[in-house]
C-alpha cells in the first residue's frame, strides 16, 4: 500500500477499482468486530477492558509499522511537525477511541445485527457533515434513499421495542453517536492523509487511541483484571485486534485516501450481511421476518444512496 494518496484511475472510466476494493474488504472485516465484542462480553469482560484488549493487541503492530515507515521513508519525518502530529493524534482519537467506545457501549444493550445496521447509516452523516462543514454540495436526490434506510431501522427498532425494550433506546443512541463521530472523523482523516499518507496517519491515530483506551481501562478495571482473563478471552482479543482492527483500519483508510470519504462510506453494503450471518450462527441471535424486512430496507436505501451518488459524480464530470 502506498504511503501517499493516489489519484490515478484504475480504469478508463475513471473508477479507482483498487481503492474501492480496499474500502470493500475493510468494511467486511470491520463487520466482524461486533461478533468478537459480544463474545468478549460473554466471557465477563467489561466495556473498557474489551476496548483495551482490542487496542493492546493491535498497538505493537501500529508502532512497528510506523517505525518501518519512518526508517524507510526519511522524507516523511519532516512532515511530523508538532501541529500535524497533534492533529493526527486528535483526529485518530475521535475515530478510533471516542467512536469505538460509544460503539462498544452500545453493544452492551443491543444485538450485533442491529448495531451494524445503525452504524451502516453513517454515509448519510458523511454527506450531511460534508455539506454543513466542508463545502460539499447537497444532492437532494439522495434523500429518498436515506428515508428508506431509516424506515428499515424504524421497523426493527419498533419490533425490538415490543419484545425486548430494556436498554434499546440508550443502546441505539450510543451506536448513533458512534456513527456520527465516525462520519465526522472520515472528513477530518481525509485531510490528514493528503499530507501524511494513509498508513502513517493510521499508525499515529490508532496508537493514540490505543494509549487512551488502555489507560482508561487500567483506571476503571485495574491491572488485576487482565491477570484473570481466560485463554479464550485472550484469543478473542487477538482476533478482535487483528481482523477487527488492524487489517480493516489500513484497508479503510487506504480506501479513503484514494476515493474519498463519501465513496468509501458507500461501499459498505456487504458489511451488514457478514454481521447478520455471523450473529445468527455464532451468537445464536434471532433473525425473524421483521428483521428481514428492516434489513432489506436498510440495504436497499444504502444501495440506492451509493448508486445515486455515483451517477451524480459521473454527471458532473
Amino acid at each position: 500500500m502506498s504511503t501517499s494518496p493516489s489519484s490515478t484511475p484504475a480504469s478508463t472510466a475513471g473508477i479507482d477499482l483498487f481503492g474501492y476494493g480496499l474500502a470493500f474488504f475493510g468494511a467486511a472485516l470491520f463487520s466482524t468486530k461486533g461478533i468478537f465484542i459480544k463474545l468478549a462480553f460473554a466471557e465477563g469482560a467489561t466495556i473498557e477492558a474489551t476496548l483495551a484488549l482490542r487496542m493492546m493487541l493491535s498497538l505493537p503492530v501500529y508502532l512497528a509499522f510506523m517505525a518501518v515507515l519512518l526508517i524507510r521513508n526519511p522524507r516523511l519525518r519532516p512532515l511530523l511537525t508538532p501541529g500535524r502530529l497533534f492533529g493526527a493524534m486528535a483526529v485518530g482519537s475521535l475515530g478510533y477511541y471516542v467512536s469505538s467506545y460509544l460503539d462498544f457501549a452500545g453493544l452492551a444493550f443491543v444485538s450485533a445485527q442491529y448495531e451494524r445496521l445503525v452504524l451502516f447509516t453513517y454515509p448519510f452523516f458523511v454527506l450531511l457533515f460534508g455539506v454543513w462543514f466542508f463545502g460539499d454540495r447537497m444532492n437532494w436526490r439522495l434523500v429518498p434513499a436515506m428515508l428508506i434506510s431509516y424506515g428499515g431501522l424504524l421497523v426493527i427498532f419498533t419490533w425490538n421495542l415490543s419484545v425486548q425494550p430494556d436498554g434499546l433506546l440508550i443502546g441505539t443512541m450510543l451506536v448513533l453517536g458512534s456513527a456520527l463521530t465516525f462520519a465526522f472523523y472520515q472528513h477530518l482523516a481525509k485531510r490528514q492523509m493528503l499530507v501524511l499518507g494513509s498508513m502513517l496517519f493510521t499508525c499515529i491515530g490508532m496508537s493514540t487511541a490505543a494509549v487512551l483506551a488502555i489507560g482508561q481501562s487500567l483506571i476503571a478495571d485495574g491491572i488485576e483484571t487482565y491477570r484473570a482473563f481466560s485463554p479464550d478471552l485472550w484469543m478473542i482479543g487477538i482476533m478482535l485486534g487483528v481482523f477487527g482492527t488492524v487489517l480493516p483500519s489500513f484497508l479503510l483508510n487506504g480506501g479513503i485516501s484514494r476515493i474519498g470519504a463519501r465513496a468509501t462510506s458507500a461501499t459498505a453494503s456487504f458489511g451488514p450481511i457478514v454481521t447478520i450471518v455471523l450473529a445468527v450462527f455464532v451468537l445464536g441471535e434471532e433473525f425473524t421476518f421483521i428483521h428481514a424486512i428492516g434489513t432489506g430496507l436498510v440495504l436497499l436505501g444504502s444501495w440506492l444512496f451509493a448508486r445515486t451518488d455515483r451517477h451524480s459524480r459521473q454527471d458532473r464530470k
